[in-house]
């Protein structure tokens, strides 16, 4: 059986530092897709950040290093990922590491358009693959801009499949699983990833757990880290608007139908993809104590997860 002490241990880590041989997630940003703080938001919350940009949090991503083979993989293309791919570069080198791979959950803003930084006013980028659902992928192929970058071969684009795996290497494999969502343009989903002795699941947007043919705590059971959804904290955290018609689990909601769990297994769970609005974007805040009083855990932009 799985060590998921170890596993809880392993989330307090928050280097970039990899050690030898070393396979494992880092968390490149936490934020809702617009970022923190967010345009036009002028109010005391987001000009804190205004303010002092040390306090600024970029769109929800995480990538894997593997150290052993020299490469590493981006979960969505964010809005920042300039900045982003930079954070990955000082960790894991470009040219002693190479991008092998971009996987993306759907085509809501803040999870592809940082695409663009791969095209021919930016970087000229050489078949970077992109792996997408089927309808990401038509929607990419046929829609400009995003088609010139697959025209001029920026991009090559890879073909997922809902619960197919995809075998990376001899020690990482990644799994596509399909997720309700607000879905105009593209479908949505989450990924598992299976490292060498270690897996998470990453499930940055998703509806209400309920509206979910899967239970969320047999995935939570099931692996040793969940990043999920925490764009909202609570209702009526958007003053008059009525939340009811926002489909996204609160993370008061998400603690309390994951109550039941073990200790070590409500530490496996890290929030993620947190609205501007959301005071789990404020260090010290009530709320992210009450978090960790409940045993669960919120992610930070650096934060390292062996894999």
């Amino acid at each position: 059986m799985k060590n998921y002490l170890a596993a809880a241990a392993a989330l307090l880590s928050c280097s970039l530092v990899l050690a030898d041989d070393a396979t494992s997630i880092v968390v490149l940003g936490i934020a809702q897709d617009a970022g923190y703080p967010q345009t036009n938001c002028y109010q005391p919350h987001c000009m804190r950040a205004w303010q002092d940009p040390s306090l600024r949090r970029m769109a929800s991503s995480i990538a894997i290093i593997d150290e052993p083979s020299n490469s590493k993989f981006l979960f969505d293309a964010t809005p920042d990922m300039r900045e982003q791919l930079y954070d990955l570069h000082s960790a894991a080198p470009d040219g002693e590491f190479s991008l092998d791979g971009v996987f993306l959950t759907h085509g809501h803003m803040g999870h592809y358009t940082g695409l663009m930084h791969f095209g021919r006013e930016a970087v000229g980028a050489s078949a970077v693959p992109v792996y997408a659902m089927p309808r990401m992928h038509d929607y990419l192929s046929s829609n400009g801009p995003w088609d010139q970058l697959v025209r001029l071969e920026n991009i090559e684009l890879r073909m997922l499949a809902d619960g197919r795996p995809v075998e990376l290497n001899s020690r990482l494999t990644v799994t596509p699983f399909l997720v309700p969502h607000r879905d105009e343009y593209t479908e949505t989903v989450g990924y598992r990833i299976d490292g060498p002795d270690k897996s998470a699941v990453f499930i940055p947007d998703i509806d209400k757990w309920a509206m979910w043919e899967m239970d969320v705590r047999d995935i939570v059971r099931d692996v040793d880290y969940a990043l999920l959804d925490a764009t909202f904290f609570k209702d009526g955290e958007l003053g008059g608007r009525d939340m009811s018609k926002i489909k996204h689990p609160f993370v008061a909601e998400s603690m309390e139908l994951l109550q039941d769990l073990s200790k070590e297994e409500r530490a496996r769970v890290i929030f993620i993809h947190m609205n501007h609005t959301n005071p789990l974007l404020i260090d010290g805040s009530p709320e992210q104590a009450a978090v960790e009083q409940r045993g669960f855990r919120y992610a930070s932009e650096g934060l390292r997860l062996d894999l």
